[in-house]
């Protein structure tokens, strides 16, 4: 036990005296959470241009284009002549769509022959795009309402059976979820996940392909040969401390950026702990595969840097190829970001978190018996090699943390 707390004590002070473990660990989630809190802090996306060409000019096509030009998520950009190229305007401008009022629009309108007006959406940015097109939706639809409404009553239809005539049925469409549409909300905590779990695998990656490339490894961990999983332990214990400061950084810069917290907060707190636990034993598992710091750097970054896409946060999971699934569900951000929008997002019972939750268990068993495993065999290989070598306790030095 003594060797335990010694190797322990000796572990804090390599991690801390690494300056590259300290900016990786402390700095990188601090200026990232930072970063990625003021580019999405607005939440929406606001005052988007949109080109407006009137080919008509007339009262009832001004008043279309100021309709549109007072919803705040778009900024209305008016030709009275077509431009010569739609195209080169809208790279221009980065517009996101393009309204086009035909010619005789009021005409046409006013003898009910049903003109058309021709949108289009600029899908290079389909985030901007969609939020352009439901506003032009939205604003388009309500002139068309209230101009089919006008109509009958000039008719001389009373204005509340002209309302029924146009719309026969009534349709409520009740949004769920992140009502308002804030991509801070739906972004900025899963980026920190993200975050989170790449610097636990970057500290991971060198706990001990570095202590096997510098040879410490045999001279410090003579006296615990046959004890794997508490050497396991002293690797991933100061990870584990570490972040839980990170996640308290996190905690304290929600309520910089004005994000709710999850709901059922310490069931959020079983799952983040499951989640760190799972990222470090397989960090730790690689750790010991790549006896190389720099290839198991890579490897870890290679595994860390698709995570998020294929984690099912932005893009259905069943709607992925099979063998990108299970790619997935190895990793451990994928079950905890699925729970994550549980708690935050939907704010739905702490129950429906249960599978995931499940999910992330059986990630961190695996992982810490396969490297207990791949550890009790390195153990077995490297001690037996060294035991010719005239290798003791009593002459085993003692390794100098600079």
């Amino acid at each position: 036990m003594k060797e335990f707390f010694r190797l322990l004590k000796r572990e804090f002070k390599l991690f801390i005296g690494n300056s590259t473990l300290r900016t990786v660990f402390f700095l990188a989630p601090v200026f990232y959470a930072t970063l990625l809190g003021f580019v999405y802090k607005s939440g929406k996306v606001e005052n988007t241009p949109v080109l407006v060409v009137d080919r008509d000019n007339t009262p009832l096509s001004n008043q279309l284009t100021e309709m549109l030009d007072d919803n705040k998520s778009i900024k209305i950009i008016r030709y009275l002549q077509e431009p010569l190229s739609i195209k080169d305007e809208v790279i221009r401008h980065e517009a996101a769509a393009v309204v086009i009022i035909p010619s005789r629009f009021e005409g046409d309108m006013l003898q009910k022959k049903y003109p058309e007006l021709n949108v289009y959406i600029n899908t290079g940015n389909v985030l901007t795009a969609n939020f352009a097109s439901k506003a032009l939706q939205l604003t388009i639809g309500t002139f068309s309402a209230g101009a089919s409404i006008k109509a009958l009553q000039k008719a001389g239809m009373p204005a509340v059976k002209a309302a029924t005539q146009y719309e026969p049925f009534k349709a409520n469409y009740i949004t769920l979820f992140n009502t308002t549409g804030n991509y801070l909300i739906f972004m900025w905590p899963a980026m920190l996940a993200v975050v989170l779990q790449q610097v636990i695998l970057l500290a991971m990656a060198v706990s001990f392909a570095a202590e096997f490339e510098r040879g410490s490894f045999v001279k410090e961990y003579l006296k615990m040969k046959k004890w794997a999983f508490p050497t396991m332990l002293i690797k991933v214990i100061p990870i584990w401390v570490f972040s839980i400061l990170i996640v308290g950084i996190y905690y304290f810069m929600h309520m910089i950026f004005h994000v709710p917290m999850p709901e059922g907060i310490l069931n959020f707190i079983l799952l983040t702990a499951v989640f760190v636990g799972s990222v470090s034993f397989l960090g730790v598992f690689i750790s010991i595969l790549i006896p190389d710091a720099l290839k198991a750097t890579q490897i870890l970054m290679v595994i860390a840097s698709p995570a998020f896409i294929i984690s099912g946060f932005t893009w259905p999971l069943n709607a992925m190829p099979a063998f990108v699934q299970f790619i997935a569900n190895i990793i451990p951000l994928t079950p905890f970001l699925q729970a994550f929008k549980i708690l935050l997002i939907q704010k739905g019972s702490v129950e429906l978190t249960f599978p995931y939750l499940k999910h992330l268990s059986i990630l961190l068993v695996v992982y810490a018996v396969i490297g207990w495993i791949a550890l009790k065999i390195k153990l077995w290989f490297i001690f037996r090699k060294a035991a010719p070598q005239g290798i003791t306790v009593e002459n085993a030095p003692q390794e100098d943390v600079e």
